[in-house]
């Protein structure tokens, strides 16, 4: 994710050539160029095309492209928004849970603490890596009584850890550690917890109907295949630019509602699941009183792009 001062524009545009997307639109914009110098040398020096696209008709099709992107780009941040937003739920559940276990467990019950603060850290990292379909097992907290054999081979690590969760709570009602007013309290919370994971995979699972993302595609294509022989006969050789400039535009909206549509990648715009997921574990360990190491701390600011 980049954080920049939306008010700087000098800074935030010097930055924007160190994105991985500008680089694919240049070499698309490129390629667009290509086509469009053979096309005005060929139409101006050599024969003219018998293709003419009245200007009334071409910008009827500009038009309707407009609110195809139009849609394309409102879809995407849709679901960029909607990631960001069940990351917000996961925290505030974390941190809720924390609160209440920190006060109804007594100050003496330290392995209490330390399980509750270690378990809920690794659901936030597990859930990461499951959306990420790369687990870092070994960035999990060790927890006594929880083997870590057991998590490796479970088929959706969310589901086990908050299994375990649950299934904790229950004993320590059973042993009077934890009252049924506290079980009331908790459950709430601890549903948010795959509530949370549930609504993320469904986003990751589900992009735009490939229909949708073809036809697009196409009337893009089609919209810059026909868009020289509109503007040869006024802008000659300076067609080239401005169809490269209409291309930059075009290709570009369609690139950026790419690249977030799926929130939960490693690209620069996607969200920072890794800072989010080291974020509840500061917040965890600091309601439960457990001590967490300045490095592991250090990681809640992480990673992000910052342009100062």
């Amino acid at each position: 994710m980049i954080i920049y001062k939306p008010g700087d524009w000098w800074k935030a545009l010097w930055h924007f050539h160190t994105t991985k997307v500008l680089w694919v639109l240049l070499g698309r914009v490129a390629l667009v160029g290509v086509y469009v110098a053979a096309v005005t040398v060929a139409q101006l020096q050599y024969f003219r095309f018998v293709f003419e696209v009245e200007r009334e008709f071409f910008s009827f099709l500009g038009i309707l492209l407009s609110l195809l992107l139009v849609f394309r780009t409102n879809t995407a941040y849709d679901r960029y928004y909607e990631g960001r937003r069940q990351w917000g739920q996961l925290i505030g559940a974390c941190r809720n849970l924390a609160a209440i276990l920190g006060g109804a467990l007594p100050a003496a019950a330290a392995a209490h603490r330390i399980f509750y603060a270690r378990m809920l850290s690794n659901f936030a990292l597990a859930l990461e890596g499951h959306l990420r379909e790369n687990v870092q097992y070994e960035q999990l907290e060790e927890v006594a009584g929880v083997a870590p054999e057991g998590l490796r081979v479970a088929d959706h690590l969310p589901t086990k850890l908050a299994t375990l969760l649950q299934a904790s709570y229950e004993q320590l009602h059973q042993a009077g550690e934890l009252q049924a007013v506290h079980l009331l309290q908790l459950q709430p919370y601890h549903g948010t917890l795959l509530e949370t994971a549930g609504a993320c995979e469904r986003i990751r699972a589900t992009p735009i109907p490939f229909s949708y993302s073809f036809f697009i595609k196409g009337f893009i294509t089609i919209f810059l295949l026909i868009m020289p022989f509109v503007l040869l006969d006024t802008y000659r050789y300076f067609t080239v630019p401005i169809v490269m400039i209409g291309a930059y535009a075009l290709l570009g909206l369609e690139l950026i509602g790419e690249e977030i549509e799926n929130p939960f990648g490693l690209e620069s715009n996607d969200l920072p699941l890794t800072q989010l997921a080291n974020r509840i574990r500061v917040s965890v360990h600091e309601a439960l009183g457990v001590a967490l190491p300045v490095h592991k701390k250090a990681l809640a600011d992480l990673p992000y792009t910052i342009v100062h």
